[in-house]
C-alpha cells in the first residue's frame, strides 16, 4: 500500500453534477441558471483569470441564490440521498480500490453529497475532500430574497459579463446575505491541488506514486501537479480541460477502465502502465493477451464490451483533438447533454 489513488468524483465515480441538480430543483429554471453561472466560472478561470478565483467556484456563487428559494441544509442533505447515481460499474471499482490503494476522494462537491455518495457506496468518508456549506449558517432579509429573485431572472434572460461581475462581485458581497459567500470554501482547481498535497503529506508517499483521474476544469491543478511529478494523470471522459491536462485519456462507459489501470498502478511501475496504453492504443485485444491484468478483471472486460465498442485508453499527447471529441461525445452519453457540457 504504498501507492496512491486519488479521484474525483462527480464524471469519473458518479454521473451527477449536485449543485447542478440542487439548482434546477429548488431555482425556478435553476438549470438554465446554474449553466450561465459555470460558464461565467469558465472565463473567469481559464480567460480572465481572476485573481483568487478558483475553478469551481460556482458552488459559492449560487449558494446565496439556493437560500433565497428555501434550500436548507437539511434540505440538500435528503435531495442528495435520494439522487446518487452511479456510472457503471464504479460499485466495484471503490470496492476493488479500498484492497489495493490508499484511495481518496476529492471533489468540489458539497459535502452533503459526498456523505451521501459515501453511504450509499460504503468509501470511508474520512478519505474524502469536499466544499464545505451551511446554508444556516446567515439568515437572509426579504428585501434581498427578492432582489436575488429579480437578479436570477436578469441572468436568465441574458446579460453581459460585465454585468455578471457587477451582481457576483459588487451586489450580493454587498448584502448581509454576501457573508454567505465568504463562509464556502471550495476544493476546486488548486484547492484539489492542496488536497492531493495534503493526502501526500499525511500518508508520507511521494507524488510520483499517485494516480489522479479527474474529468473537468476543476481537476487541471492536480492533474498537472501529478503529471509534473511523474505520477499517472487520467481523464476519464473528461472536457477539454481534463483531456489537455491529462497523460492518458480513458473514454468508457464503465469504470472497469479505471479498474484495470489502478491495479496496474498498484502492482507496476510508471512506466509499465504507460506501456499497456500505448500498447491497447495500437491493438486493445494482443495489449490484454501480453500485459499482467488480473483475471478477474480480464474476465469481466470481456463480458462487459462483449457485445459493444471498446473503450479508448490512449496517450493524450499523440491525438489531443480527436480525443477530446471523442470524449466529450462519451461524457454527453453517460452524463446527459446538459451535464456533459458543464465546465
Amino acid at each position: 500500500m504504498d501507492k496512491l489513488f486519488i479521484t474525483d468524483c462527480e464524471g469519473p465515480l458518479s454521473v451527477n453534477d449536485n449543485a447542478f441538480e440542487l439548482a434546477g430543483h429548488f431555482i425556478p429554471r435553476g438549470e438554465e441558471f446554474f449553466s450561465i453561472v459555470s460558464k461565467y466560472d469558465d472565463m473567469l478561470v481559464d480567460e480572465i483569470k481572476r485573481p483568487g478565483y478558483h475553478a469551481g467556484d460556482t458552488l459559492k456563487l449560487i449558494t446565496p441564490f439556493l437560500k433565497a428559494y428555501g434550500a436548507t441544509n437539511k434540505k440538500v442533505v435528503t435531495f442528495s440521498k435520494e439522487n446518487v447515481f452511479l456510472v457503471p460499474g464504479a460499485q466495484d471499482t471503490l470496492n476493488q480500490l479500498k484492497k489495493l490503494l490508499n484511495s481518496f476522494i476529492v471533489s468540489t462537491s458539497y459535502q452533503q453529497y459526498i456523505k451521501a455518495l459515501c453511504d450509499v457506496t460504503g468509501f470511508p468518508f474520512e478519505n474524502t475532500y469536499y466544499t464545505k456549506m451551511d446554508l444556516e449558517i446567515q439568515s437572509i432579509k426579504e428585501s434581498e430574497k427578492d432582489r436575488l429573485m429579480e437578479l436570477k431572472d436578469l441572468i436568465v434572460q441574458g446579460i453581459d459579463f460585465k454585468d455578471l461581475d457587477k451582481i457576483f462581485f459588487e451586489e450580493i458581497p454587498g448584502m448581509e446575505i454576501g457573508k454567505l459567500l465568504n463562509s464556502v470554501k471550495t476544493v476546486g482547481g488548486e484547492g484539489k491541488k492542496l488536497a492531493v498535497e495534503d493526502i501526500v503529506s499525511k500518508t508520507d508517499i511521494s507524488p510520483s506514486k499517485v494516480m489522479y483521474v479527474g474529468d473537468s476544469i476543476t481537476d487541471v491543478e492536480p492533474l498537472r501537479f501529478v503529471r509534473e511529478n511523474q505520477g499517472l494523470s487520467i481523464s476519464f471522459n473528461g472536457n477539454e480541460y481534463a483531456v489537455r491536462e491529462a497523460e492518458i485519456t480513458v473514454i468508457s462507459e464503465n469504470t472497469i477502465v479505471t479498474s484495470i489501470l489502478a491495479d496496474m498502478h498498484s502492482r507496476f511501475n510508471r512506466d509499465y502502465v504507460l506501456g499497456f496504453v500505448k500498447a491497447y492504443s495500437k491493438d486493445p485485444q494482443v495489449a490484454m493477451d501480453n500485459f499482467r491484468i488480473s483475471f478477474n478483471l480480464l474476465e469481466d472486460f470481456k463480458k462487459i464490451f462483449q457485445d459493444r465498442e471498446l473503450p479508448l485508453i490512449e496517450l493524450t499527447h499523440d491525438n489531443w483533438e480527436y480525443l477530446t471529441k471523442k470524449s466529450m461525445e462519451c461524457r454527453r452519453k453517460v452524463r446527459g447533454k446538459a451535464i456533459g457540457e458543464l465546465g
